[in-house]
């Protein structure tokens, strides 16, 4: 293609045209950047030479100098109250819920973020009437959650089944696990108060949300061992083994004193033998250990030891097998005693429920974590190693 006369005449338009617009441009960032506040950046500044606290004063700074940096607030709030200093987010998020040139949506984050704000610093009645405020709306369902937090911390079971009705209708992950804690909750205080119809029922509905509760079995089963009937209590713990087997040593020792009760001593031996068989664990096999011991003495005891060592060696099942070698005098060896006191004082400090969420540690076994409170989140196994 030959170069016309015209397009020399062109050429150097359009190059003027550049160098114009790029002016333009540079013009109007420097207008920009003189706009900014120094504070800003000295604030960048800052987080670039990793100084978070000194960053953070530059941009409270810069907040109260621009009051139109509305996401610079929120960011400020949420990082406060991530550091823990709630104070300082709540004095935010309320500065920022009683500005009136706000819109009904960053209105709404501003409630949700003073919400959070109060729930974190433990005032939940506040926490809660803001949440309340937020069922509807673009916050309804992380309000809901929170309200079941809440609820939960408050012991207000009524109400969280209520919460986790909704959340259910509203299509978050399945709350029947949870469901049938709360309803094994209120179960539990009817049978402190010896109402007996009101724990049934509440146990049969934690059933209807969850079939395979193991708490609801555990529960039924205390509630007829209570009222007399340990046929009964027995046949309602037996379905632990096809409901949840890894929860059988919580109702182990109960199994044997119940058989004890009804003169079945032998017989409850020999389910917790099978039980074992099926599934192994140290914690079952230590309520078997002293049911024998009980049933047929130290030499029986011992025996029954020595062969789950070989089929499923432990510390904690070396125990058992020490402390039946060196009792009653049955081996007097000075180095075996001082084995079985040194392996004892290991397993007394290393065995340990543990949270599987949080790491919380405890000597007893917790349905509900105290420390993150998540429902079964604790193994009902004991750990024996750090």
């Amino acid at each position: 293609m030959e170069l016309e006369t015209w397009h020399l005449l062109v050429l150097p338009l359009f190059f003027a045209l550049g160098w114009a617009a790029a002016r333009v441009d540079i013009r109007h960032v420097m207008r920009e950047s003189r706009a900014v506040p120094a504070s800003y950046f000295k604030g960048l500044n800052y987080l670039l030479n990793e100084q978070p606290d000194k960053a953070i004063e530059a941009f409270v700074e810069v907040a109260k100098l621009d009051p139109d940096t509305l996401e610079l607030h929120f960011a400020l709030g949420a990082l406060f109250r991530r550091r823990g200093e709630l104070d300082r987010a709540i004095r935010i998020h309320q500065n920022l819920v009683e500005r009136s040139d706000l819109t009904q949506d960053q209105r709404m984050k501003a409630l949700y973020e003073l919400a959070q704000d109060f729930l974190k610093a433990g005032l939940l009645d506040r926490a809660e009437d803001l949440f309340k405020r937020l069922e509807t709306g673009m916050h309804a369902l992380d309000a809901l959650r929170h309200l079941l937090e809440i609820y939960v911390l408050e012991k207000d079971w009524d109400q969280a089944i209520s919460i986790a009705g909704r959340l259910e209708k509203l299509g978050c992950p399945s709350q029947h696990a949870d469901l049938a804690h709360y309803h094994c909750e209120l179960a539990l205080n009817a049978m402190l108060r010896k109402d007996v119809a009101a724990a049934r029922q509440y146990l049969a509905e934690a059933r209807g949300a969850n079939r395979k509760s193991a708490r609801a079995l555990q529960l039924l089963g205390d509630l007829e061992a209570q009222l007399g009937d340990d046929a009964a209590a027995i046949a309602s713990w037996r379905e632990m083994e096809a409901a949840n087997p890894a929860y059988l040593p919580i109702i182990a020792d109960r199994l044997c004193q119940a058989h004890a009760r009804l003169g079945r001593s032998e017989e409850g031996i020999e389910l917790l033998r099978g039980y074992l068989a099926r599934h192994a664990s140290a914690d079952l096999f230590h309520t078997l250990f002293h049911a024998v011991l009980q049933a047929r003495g130290w030499q029986e005891a011992e025996r029954l030891a020595a062969e789950e060592l070989k089929r499923n060696p432990g510390l904690r099942i070396l125990d058992d097998y020490l402390q039946a070698r060196t009792a009653d005098g049955a081996d007097g060896d000075l180095e075996t005693r001082l084995a079985q006191d040194l392996v004892h004082k290991q397993v007394s400090r290393m065995a340990y429920y543990q949270c599987n969420d949080c790491g919380f540690k405890a000597r007893q076994f917790f349905w509900q974590c105290p420390a993150c409170a998540h429902w079964e989140s604790i193994p009902p196994e004991r750990r024996e190693h750090e």
